[in-house]
């Protein structure tokens, strides 16, 4: 099998592209959907701070090595989250990447800066394990950007991830949340600017890229993830991918091009600021500081409010 590029002997093949890649050529071709990703929807610039959210995971270790390789000021922010010997290595592996490349990396240690680690939370909160793991880290990555000057906060959502928080919002026509599903979430009073340059790759691409550069990551699933419901959607996206090369792509990418715009008109909550932390939200408490009352057994207010929109669990 010979790279579609320069006809050397291929190490990759993409089947969705019905590409086999060379080493060199298949780098080439991870830097330029990222670059695509960046110019098409305005992402960031060269002068921009950016501030990579990274776990020891293959992708977002894989998006902080291709942002300094394409020249961009990227700092590194990891989330101790207190799971075992899978946090202690997901940190090893995090600060080995930074030592070796000589960046910035910014370290918080949940249960050190907020009292409970996700094991806790698990046990004590009436949400997932999952479930508050993702709400303290969008909660963690957007107060540590805003208080350190960042320009926005990159994470390393993948294709597949895209496609598969897509179709359980969809199935569940959560339409609040599918109206937020978009590569780039704008800068508000209080938020930070999100965005997701590697939405346009497979986990694949993603996998095969980090070990062709030989990054080191780490490979175990979360011990606390059995039965999550994402993964579930992943499974049955697979399934469909297998038979049909493309589909997660044209499932998402589809809907940016011709779904999203429909969604552009759904009504925002309006924010304002957590009476506790002063973080943005819909109510009188943010999620995060209602969950952390409830881990921690203080008193937290009963509340009706809106849907939570930026608080949406989201990939």
């Amino acid at each position: 099998m010979k790279c579609r590029r320069c006809r050397a002997p291929a190490v990759v093949e993409i089947r969705r592209h019905n590409a086999p890649f060379c080493t060199d050529c298949f780098v080439e071709h991870v830097r330029e959907q990222v670059k695509r990703a960046i110019a098409a929807h305005d992402m960031f610039g060269p002068e921009d701070r950016v501030l990579v959210a990274v776990s020891g995971g293959k992708d977002s270790l894989a998006l902080w090595d291709l942002l300094l390789g394409l020249g961009y000021r990227a700092s590194g922010l990891h989330l101790g989250l207190g799971i075992g010997g899978y946090s202690s290595r997901s940190s090893t592996l995090v600060r080995a990447f930074a030592g070796e490349r000589e960046v910035d990396l910014i370290e918080v240690d949940l249960a050190g800066e907020y009292g409970f680690d996700i094991p806790i939370a698990g046990r004590r909160s009436s949400r997932s394990a999952c479930s508050v793991c993702g709400l303290s880290k969008r909660y963690v990555f957007n107060r540590v950007a805003l208080e350190r000057g960042f320009d926005v906060v990159a994470t390393g959502h993948n294709l597949d991830d895209e496609a598969a928080t897509l179709l359980g919002n969809t199935l569940r026509w959560r339409t609040e949340y599918i109206a937020r599903q978009f590569p780039v979430l704008a800068a508000e009073e209080g938020l930070v600017k999100k965005v997701k340059p590697l939405f346009r790759l497979s986990e694949l691409e993603t996998a095969a890229f980090a070990f062709l550069r030989g990054i080191g990551y780490i490979v175990e699933e979360c011990p606390l993830v059995a039965g999550n419901t994402q993964l579930r959607y992943k499974e049955a996206m697979n399934r469909l991918e297998a038979n049909s090369p493309g589909t997660k792509a044209h499932f998402f990418l589809g809907y940016l091009e011709r779904g999203a715009p429909l969604f552009e008109a759904q009504d925002r909550a309006q924010l304002s600021p957590c009476e506790r932390c002063a973080q943005p939200t819909t109510g009188r408490f943010c999620a995060f500081c209602r969950a952390r009352a409830q881990i921690m057994g203080q008193a937290s207010p009963v509340e009706v409010r809106p849907a939570e929109v930026r608080e949406a669990v989201s990939p």
